[in-house]
This record gives structure tokens, sequence and C-alpha cells, in this order.
């Protein structure tokens, strides 16, 4: 399974603000949110708590893939593209609560295993 190349692994930990989370619905209609309840569960999946999605869960449950755009503190742009599913249960789901703020209601985790990595146009897996 593809992981991520270790430069964009050290990124990743030093991002800057929320990510971006792009799916798209059975029409081929993206959708972007910003999340910042995220975090790395290993080197292939990122996952990303489901707080308050609407569109975003609806095009998961439909099988959309995604991708994650984020940006580091020292402005480099990555983009992870990916497989996305929906946890209610299992061990990324009981991860996802550890690290969700308790004040936001965790309703499920969702993974992207990774695919590609770009970082800007350059395509690094």
């Amino acid at each position: 399974m593809p992981q991520l190349p270790e430069e964009v692994s050290k990124a990743w930990d030093n991002r800057n603000g929320p990510i971006v989370l792009v799916t798209v619905d059975v029409a081929g209609l993206p959708n972007a949110i910003y999340a910042t309840c995220v975090s790395k569960f290993d080197e292939d999946t990122i996952v990303v708590a489901d707080n308050y999605f609407d569109k975003t869960q609806r095009n998961i449950l439909h099988g959309s893939k995604g991708a994650i755009l984020f940006i580091t503190k020292d402005n480099k742009a990555f983009q992870v593209k990916g497989r996305l599913e929906y946890h209610r249960s299992g061990p990324i789901y009981e991860d996802m609560k550890k690290w969700n703020p308790a004040k936001h209601p965790g309703h499920a985790a969702v993974s992207l295993k990774i695919e590609e990595v770009y970082q800007g146009a350059k395509k690094l897996l």
C-alpha cells in the first residue's frame, strides 16, 4: 500500500491551519470543506473526524474518492489523494475518539487511504 513520502510525513507534522477535504457527489460536482480535527493514523492513512458533515458524508457513503490539501508553516502546499472510508466503529474510529476534542460529537472517522501525493504540481507518489 502506498505510504506518505518521508518529506510529506514531516510536512504533515509541520502543517499550518485547517486542511481542505474535497469529495465529489454522484453527479461529479466537487465539494470542499475546511477541517481542523485531523490526524495521521499511520503512514498510509489520514483521518478526519466527522463532526458536522452533511454533503461530505453523503458523498463518502456514495463511494467518492477524496483529496486533502494542506499547507505548512513555511508555506509549502501538499495534496494527498485516495480512497475514502467511513468508520462508525473499529480501530480508526476509536483512535479518532482519543484526539477529537470532547466539545465535538465525533459521529464517525473518515479515513483517506493514500494513493497519490503532490507538492504543488510535482507528483511525489
